[in-house]
């Protein structure tokens, strides 16, 4: 029988079927059988790391010989490594009080890794448990909720009304996500990405118990009525803010790092009496002085945080650190955005914040997340892959880009969003954890060094590699704050000053200030500004007043022309579909030559 003949009779797809169970049954028998497969897991005495690497392997093989699922993973088929638990692993040596046991739970990560395993594990199989556990839809059944404290960590303001059903989800207060990718998705549905504005967060909105809007509440800060006394709207009790994408983080990291590193270091060279200028890979942030009593003076330094300039004396000098996550600029680390995040969004205590064997929440489950997990989860996040550019066929949109390209040069706009920042020394070798870490977070020497290269091709690309010992990180930013707002009833102004929180001064003095968006991967994550208000790229860059203005009426003076090609240059900054080996690609994912060296040629001619 031809082909054609067993299409038209239907057999084809019932041989496919056939041969797709044979091979199933094969491979479980194989695994039953097989004494090379055998897999004994616990979460208390650890993997057995060959037995489960290379069954691992075995599933993903057979899986693509029977079909390719589809996947929106930024790791590769051969990357994701499943995490492997007592329910999924196969073991003829079976506990059965164990198996029993779990009948019936309804856990979204079963088993968790113990404190010193992320060091042991292979890469890949970290970053896979790590996406696990960011894409995870937490239960109460492992400690999901936090029925007596806020978002912020805090107990609640009244803890007769704990936050149980019906109020154990409340979208501005908190907690207001089953998981970590329920907002950071996009695109491509990649875990990690940046968010709809149906994801926005309403900052500062965690320090209610339950936000109610109710006028007859008057307890503060339980569901109706601010620390001030005064009745919370919708418009004052938290800012609303767009979900960031984490594309390429590990290099921003790395770079805030260093610039943190050269700014202590000019510090340190400061005499009583003394300024100097602090700039590092470029960037100015102002003059720090000292008194002749050697006390610290900041009010000439900009571009930080209040946090990063406090000092209570000539032996306390303000740390200088560079915060570049948040649009605010107030998280140092991903570690501290993962813990701050978990507790706020999930209700879900790391052992590292919140203590060990501790239920500061009163959920009757401790230990939620190990310092091992929060590796794993940062570590994940800092390799995501970093944006490209996409650069179509067309030789009239090809030509629109690279003049807008250099028109965003010429009007101003690289002075804030500068095209591309050095890590020199080395410094793409990550490090987990952060030496910066505030309290509250992992420190150095608390937890097991975990070293990743993030030029390693083994990482989800594509990669950034370096040329001369130096790798450019072209984000688009000067991790620094401007105020880009014509202030007063600017609607882009913020009701709150994040900033304060906790330090027990007014909040609603607002906020100008805000760290200079990375434009790489900025086309394909929409919305736009740090509201999320925006759905076009032209509105935000209309948008920009205050330290942009010059630059804002530079963009208005251009023609029609030159502005839509300013504007095609920003739509050729985007996140690559996972997989794509190349930094510049056409519409088709193809490589390219950018900058076009022809067209550089022409013009110097």
């Amino acid at each position: 029988m031809d082909i054609t003949t067993a299409i038209a009779e239907g057999k084809i797809q019932s041989t496919i079927t056939t041969a797709r169970c044979l091979l199933l049954f094969l491979l479980v028998l194989a695994l039953f059988l097989g004494s090379a497969c055998t897999i004994q897991i616990s979460s208390r005495s650890g993997f057995n790391q060959n037995e489960y690497a290379a069954a691992s392997k075995s599933m993903i093989v057979a899986e693509s010989a029977i079909g390719d699922t589809p996947t929106t993973s930024p790791l590769t088929q051969e990357q994701a490594v499943p995490v492997m638990t007592p329910t999924t692993a196969v073991n003829h040596v079976v506990d059965e009080a164990q198996i029993l046991a779990q009948l019936g739970q309804e856990r979204a990560v079963p088993t968790h890794l113990q404190d010193g395993q992320e060091v042991e594990l292979p890469l890949a199989t970290l970053l896979a448990y790590g996406e696990q556990l960011f894409a995870a839809n937490w239960t109460t059944q492992e400690g999901a909720g936090r029925p007596l404290t806020k978002g912020n960590g805090g107990d609640l303001s009244d803890t007769t009304k704990p936050l149980v059903f019906p109020n154990n989800f409340n979208r501005i207060s908190g907690p207001d996500a089953n998981a970590c990718s329920g907002c950071h998705n996009a695109p491509f549905g990649i875990p990690g990405g940046g968010g709809d504005i149906v994801g926005n967060v309403f900052v500062l909105g965690q320090r209610f118990d339950f936000a109610t809007f109710d006028p007859s509440d008057t307890i503060p800060l339980r569901g109706g009525t601010d620390e001030t006394g005064a009745p919370a709207t919708l418009q004052t009790i938290g800012n609303s803010r767009a979900t960031p994408g984490l594309f390429g983080s590990g290099y921003i990291e790395m770079l805030s790092r260093q610039m943190t590193a050269d700014l202590q270091a000019i510090r340190n060279t400061i005499e009583p009496g003394g300024s100097a200028e602090l700039v590092t890979k470029g960037i100015g942030f102002g003059t720090l002085r000292r008194n002749q009593d050697g006390t610290w003076d900041t009010t000439a330094v900009e571009g930080l945080i209040p946090d990063s300039l406090a000092s209570t004396g000539p032996l306390d000098p303000p740390t200088l650190a560079i915060c570049p996550f948040h649009q605010a600029s107030s998280v140092i680390s991903l570690r501290q955005f993962t813990n701050n995040a978990f507790n706020q969004h999930h209700g879900i205590q790391s052992t590292e914040r919140f203590g060990d064997d501790m239920d500061p929440d009163a959920d009757g489950f401790v230990n939620e997340l190990t310092r091992a997990d929060v590796t794993a989860i940062t570590v994940y996040q800092a390799a995501m892959a970093v944006p490209g550019r996409v650069i179509p066929r067309e030789p009239i949109i090809a030509e629109a880009i690279w003049t807008g390209e250099q028109l965003f040069d010429q009007i101003g706009c690289t002075s804030c969003h500068v095209a591309q920042l050095p890590l020199v020394d080395e410094g793409w070798l990550y490090t987990e954890p952060n030496p910066f870490n505030p309290k509250g977070n992992a420190q150095v020497g608390e937890i097991p060094t975990l070293l990743v290269d993030l030029t390693s091709d083994e990482l989800p690309l594509p990669r950034l590699q370096p040329a001369d010992n130096i790798v450019q990180v072209p984000a688009y930013t000067d991790l620094k704050l401007h105020d880009i707002t014509g202030g007063g009833y600017d609607p882009n102004v913020e009701v709150l000053d994040m900033q304060q929180a906790g330090k027990g001064t007014p909040l609603n003095s607002g906020n100008r200030y805000f760290i200079t968006r990375r434009l790489w991967g900025v086309a394909n994550e929409p919305p736009y500004f740090h509201h999320g208000l925006f759905t076009t790229l032209r509105q935000a860059v209309e948008a920009h007043a205050g330290e942009a203005l010059a630059s804002q009426q530079a963009y208005l003076a251009l023609s029609e022309y030159e502005q839509n090609a300013v504007i095609e240059f920003l739509k050729s900054l985007q996140v690559l579909p996972p997989g794509t080996p190349y930094l510049f690609v056409d519409e088709f994912g193809e490589p390219v030559e950018w900058p076009p060296v022809e067209r550089i040629a022409a013009a110097s001619d």
